[in-house]
């Protein structure tokens, strides 16, 4: 019994990498492929240094800082893989790898991040952030999506079990796909955020500084209230659009250390969360240090964030509706640290290989059929214990399922 694991590409440690990495530990002698892969040597620890099959863009020229612009040619790249002696093939997609070709004879589970949001319902949004909204090269651009819209919707017939990172994700799915799907919601390193009773008289905001993560938007707000103290961490092709905006009160750390981060999020009053995230992993870590997140009510922030016990949400991505958010939040006395620490508890590793196996259990079971399965089963490999220390979150969760 043969098992395949595909991701879309491997360049960072990011929340795509930490769901591969869960996967790998339930399936240890199972082979990875991914379009392109430039992790380090020294940094492969959570794929257990396995090698990776890539595709024929791994050697395209600049791919290692351009493999996004190799988009085009992806659905080419990934159908190019070869399964077929494979009995489960376990997909984690953003864009392209749930359109890998599998037989009537083939499982297929595709645990999707997303549908590709720059086809589906975010194409305008990011044509407009490119500037590939108005001109010549806008049509080429609306071309090449409306290709790679059909493309995604013809490939989601060849899998077999959806599953979404959060509700929000699965309705995405239903929405594009016309597909049910279960939830499975991220794993989130609990343990590395320690949790942190003495707060300090400063905010936190870290991203990488994209459109999308309306790092501005945050940075006008603070700037409009400069009583309050605002650490910002994080680099890219907004920084210097984003500096123009600060405020004496506002502090642009640029890129630091995890472990740099991890002490500011411990020591601030809340964390500022202003995208409208898939999920949205860095939330639920601050929460772990026992921050209450002031964060846009919309995506996955409406499934990690309770609002008026772990957080505070604003409707608009608006520096207005961000300076009302923290007025209310500094005249609240509602935010237990222990209670916010134990909310995010509902999203550890363990939990999600538990949660992950079952699913892929029962399709076995389904697929394959009852009397291989114990077979199956067992040549998989499987670790099957379930982690007794999570009970507590486990029973908080069902008690607190209003939090989603």
């Amino acid at each position: 019994m043969k098992v395949a694991i595909i991701q879309d590409w491997l360049v960072a440690y990011g929340g795509a990498e930490k769901v591969l990495e869960q996967i790998v530990k339930i399936y240890p002698d199972a082979d990875l492929f991914a379009l392109f892969d430039f992790v380090p040597e020294d940094k492969r620890g959570f794929i257990h240094n396995k090698k990776v099959k890539t595709s024929f863009l791994q050697k395209f020229p600049m791919a290692k800082t351009k493999y996004r612009s190799y988009l085009p040619l992806m659905p080419i790249a990934v159908e190019q893989f070869d399964f077929t002696s494979y009995d489960v093939v376990i997909s984690v997609s953003t864009a392209v790898a749930k359109g890998i070709i599998t037989g009537p004879d083939q499982l297929h589970i595709a645990y999707v991040n997303s549908p590709i949001r720059y086809a589906c319902d975010l194409t305008h949004q990011y044509l407009k952030e490119s500037n590939l909204d108005k001109g010549p090269k806008s049509w080429l651009a609306k071309m090449i999506m409306h290709y790679i819209r059909m493309w995604d919707t013809r490939t989601s017939f060849g899998v077999d079990k959806f599953i979404g990172n959060s509700k929000f994700i699965s309705r995405r799915i239903n929405k594009v796909y016309r597909r049910d799907s279960d939830v499975v919601y991220p794993p989130v390193d609990i343990d590395e955020y320690t949790l942190h009773t003495q707060k300090e008289n400063f905010y936190i905001t870290a991203s990488r500084m994209v459109p999308y993560k309306k790092i501005d938007l945050i940075v006008e707000a603070f700037s409009q209230m400069p009583d309050k103290k605002l650490i910002v961490i994080g680099d890219g092709p907004e920084l210097k659009k984003i500096q123009s905006k600060a405020g004496t009160n506002v502090i642009l750390m640029g890129y630091q250390n995890n472990d740099v981060l991890k002490d500011y999020m411990q020591r601030a009053k809340a964390f500022v969360f202003a995208a409208e995230e898939d999920f949205g992993i860095i939330p639920v870590e601050a929460q772990a240090c026992g921050t209450p997140v002031i964060a846009f009510g919309k995506g996955g922030a409406l499934e990690t964030i309770e609002n008026g016990r772990t957080g505070i949400f604003f409707d608009t991505q608006t520096s207005e509706s961000i300076i009302e958010a923290v007025n209310k939040f500094e005249s609240s006395n509602d935010f237990d640290p222990y209670y916010i620490r134990r909310n995010a508890e509902r999203f550890s590793p363990e939990r999600f290989r538990n949660e992950f196996q079952a699913i892929v259990d029962t399709e076995i079971k389904n697929y394959f059929g009852e009397a291989s399965t114990n077979s199956i089963l067992n040549q998989l490999n499987v670790e099957s214990d379930i982690d007794t220390s999570r009970k507590e979150s486990v029973i908080f969760n069902s008690e607190h399922e209003h939090v989603a």
